[in-house]
């Protein structure tokens, strides 16, 4: 029997067989993504429009959970301490977001050089600080930064010129930054190499019979080539930044300049276990995830504009 003139419980049988493969496989994941991501979404975004509030009559009334609207949210944007922390995360941004794709840029475009020396072992150097946990990291660096164990406060003292304390006045966001550079460059810095192992040799045999230097191929043809993998890196480390916590937090004993709000995330985990206000936090955190949603497809929208017009 052709295909043709199949029975329709042949071509359901069919089709079923076709697509039963790939749902099982996929199956698992779904229900991941369901259980721990679109539930808690879902209930984030439920609890931000109710709150606790007292009902009844007299002075001893009752503390009840009850439908409060848009009030959370409200309350969240006109917090002084929530909305400095989005400046303070500016401030942080603009420190590390540059700093951290030069120096993936510049080590993949080394890395990717004809004939290097120990390629291999210095993209596993470069990359090895990607692997340590971030809470690991910030303890490792805030001993390096703390006066009284940093070598660096040891050998300025013993020239005579004084201690250096990295954790106060206006050394305090690019010590936070570092931090996030140390760790993010290795990891930005294979996704750019691996985009530019794959650009074809001819385009670089062409380039230099047309009497291109190394310099010349690197701005000329590498940079412009591997646009799409600057563009993801830079959304990776945009996001990145906006979900900055555990730097100031695991360095926040160390110095009395980082505040218990310093970025928006500790606000929120201050209002969802210490005032144990969980509506508030639900309000903000939704907020932060809205913020976080607009600027990503703002960026992929006018980069996919300009690699439009480029290419037209």
């Amino acid at each position: 029997m052709s295909p043709a003139t199949a029975s329709p419980a042949t071509a359901y049988r069919r089709t079923r067989r076709r697509w039963g493969a790939p749902a099982l496989f996929l199956l698992p994941a779904a229900l991941l993504f369901v259980a721990f991501l679109a539930i808690p979404i879902c209930y984030a975004l439920y609890l931000s429009f109710r709150g606790m509030r007292v009902s009844g009559g007299g002075p001893f009334g009752v503390r009840e959970e009850t439908w409060v609207g848009l009030d959370n949210y409200v309350t969240a944007f006109t917090d002084p301490e929530f909305l400095a922390g989005f400046g303070r995360l500016a401030i942080y941004g603009i420190i590390a977001v540059p700093v951290t794709l030069g120096l993936a840029l510049t080590f993949a475009l080394l890395l990717d050089l004809p004939r290097v020396r120990g390629a291999r072992f210095s993209r596993t150097a470069i990359f090895v600080p990607y692997a340590v946990p971030g809470v690991v990291a910030t303890l490792l660096w805030g001993f390096l930064y703390l006066p009284s164990t940093s070598p660096g406060t040891w050998i300025l003292e013993r020239l005579g010129l004084g201690g250096l304390d990295v954790l106060h006045d206006g050394m305090l966001y690019p010590s936070v930054a570092n931090i996030a550079i140390w760790s993010g460059v290795g990891f930005n810095m294979i996704i750019l190499y691996t985009s530019l192992r794959g650009i074809p040799g001819d385009v670089y045999e062409a380039a230099r019979l047309d009497g291109a230097s190394e310099w010349d191929i690197a701005w000329r043809v590498k940079v412009p080539l591997v646009g799409p993998a600057l563009v993801l890196t830079g959304l990776f480390a945009l996001i990145g930044t906006l979900q900055v916590y555990g730097e100031p937090t695991t360095l926040r004993p160390m110095t009395s300049a980082i505040s218990q709000t310093w970025v928006p995330l500790m606000t929120i985990y201050r209002d969802a276990f210490t005032r144990d206000d969980l509506s508030l936090a639900a309000a903000s955190s939704v907020a932060l995830a809205l913020g976080t949603l607009v600027v990503s497809v703002v960026l992929l929208r006018v980069t996919q504009k300009r690699s439009f017009g480029e290419s037209s």
